[in-house]
């Protein structure tokens, strides 16, 4: 089953300083047939005007990552953390029994392009923790790249959670597959571009939720960036 999320039917939020497009029932934003798949609870597509930043603020039993695309963001925590994550970074901070965590965008001219991704850990309490790894965009063409998982491996960033995260670049002739299990979910977001997956046309903020699936094959991107999920179901 493949059924396709048109980027134009995502909820919508425009703070000012914040433009936010968000996937899945967020904030004031609830659509009780979009309340997550099966364990990714959150896509958030944000836009920080220059300057201007998400306040000190707490998560709890919780795997967060931060895929940046344009601008910076920079972020500090309880943890001790203060870090910049500039594009082809991929952050993970797993809130576990609770952190406190601010993001801002400190440039003066830029505005701060970026995904903020929620995923339900496979255990709660853990203590909390951070890991932040650059992704080359080599790694990335014409491929899809692991870029998060539960063992870290293939130089990921590890989560808690029974979940893998890829992340690919396509262009012209450029094509991937990706075998699925078909007792497990799937969903691919296609960032920005356009890429057809198992046949269905997808332009940049459209997604595809799947189950039942034996696998996915991408073909005829144009300057088509892709996040792909493998997700508990």
């Amino acid at each position: 089953m493949l059924l396709l999320r048109k980027s134009q039917e995502r909820g919508y939020a425009d703070h000012g300083w914040l433009k936010s497009f968000h996937s899945f029932s967020f904030a004031g934003y609830h659509d009780p047939r979009f309340m997550g798949w099966g364990n990714l609870r959150v896509i958030n597509e944000d836009r920080v005007a220059p300057g201007m930043g998400f306040g000190k603020h707490g998560h709890r039993n919780m795997e967060i990552i931060s895929y940046v695309l344009s601008g910076e963001l920079a972020h500090e925590d309880s943890m001790g953390n203060i870090k910049g994550i500039p594009p082809g970074d991929v952050q993970r901070m797993s809130a576990g029994t609770g952190v406190m965590h601010s993001e801002f965008n400190h440039a003066k001219d830029q505005t701060t392009h970026f995904l903020q991704i929620w995923i339900e850990p496979n255990q709660l309490e853990i203590t909390p923790s951070y890991e932040q790894k650059t992704i080359p965009a080599a790694n990335k063409d014409g491929k899809l790249c692991l870029v998060a998982s539960p063992t870290g491996e293939a130089g990921s960033v590890s989560i808690s959670a029974d979940a893998k995260m890829y992340a690919g670049l396509f262009d012209g002739e450029q094509s991937a597959n990706l075998k699925l299990d078909t007792s497990r979910k799937a969903y691919v977001h296609l960032i920005r571009g356009s890429l057809q997956v198992n046949g269905q046309e997808l332009n940049g903020g459209d997604a595809l939720l799947i189950q039942n699936e034996a696998d996915l094959t991408f073909l005829n991107g144009k300057s088509a960036e892709v996040l792909v999920f493998d997700l508990s179901a």
